[in-house]
């Protein structure tokens, strides 16, 4: 009898850390190659540079890469290299979010870069001083995470094995075991 209370009750848990648990977040990307891509970082201000990475390892590139956009110069990735740099447009308009496209062996995958520094449905852009950039940060964010969401994520967690303790301590009382 109490195997099955305590199969009960780390069955009621594993469920509660499966349902806090981040939920998958789509990106956008519609299209799938065979080979992963990203720019890093993805929100940047006008003039800042960002990092094209290429991924390579399991084979799905093997020729030189294309990566172009409207917000900077195309840029050619060799077949050697996972990298590039690239220094975004200073005409960038802030809030807006610009297509990256990553072109290898003939397929393309693309994904978004957003320029910081407004409002994305701001009609107008709010003028940057180029000497002195806007330096955007994560803001209300924990090294990319929202510090509600864990915080919730924790309470659940914490109250279902609560539950589970308690439900499973009053019924043993109950037993009379």
């Amino acid at each position: 009898m109490r195997a099955i209370r305590l199969a009960s009750a780390a069955l009621l848990g594993v469920t509660a850390l499966t349902f806090s648990a981040p939920a998958a977040v789509a990106t956008g990307d519609t299209t799938i190659t065979p080979f992963g891509f990203s720019v890093l970082p993805s929100t940047v201000s006008a003039g800042d540079q960002v990092t094209l990475l290429l991924e390579r390892n399991h084979g799905g590139c093997k020729g030189s890469a294309t990566v172009a956009s409207a917000v900077f110069d195309t840029v050619i990735i060799p077949p050697h290299k996972s990298q590039a740099t690239v220094v975004v447009d200073w005409d960038a308009k802030p809030g807006a979010v610009y297509k990256v496209t990553f072109t290898c062996d003939g397929v393309s995958g693309s994904t978004v870069l957003t320029i910081a520094g407004g409002h994305p449905l701001t009609p107008t852009p709010v003028p940057l001083n180029p000497d002195r950039g806007v330096h955007a940060g994560e803001g209300g964010s924990f090294a990319g995470f929202d510090v509600k969401e864990l915080g919730m994520g924790a309470l659940l967690i914490a109250g279902s094995v609560g539950a589970a303790y308690h439900l499973s301590r009053r019924r043993a009382g109950d037993d009379g075991a």
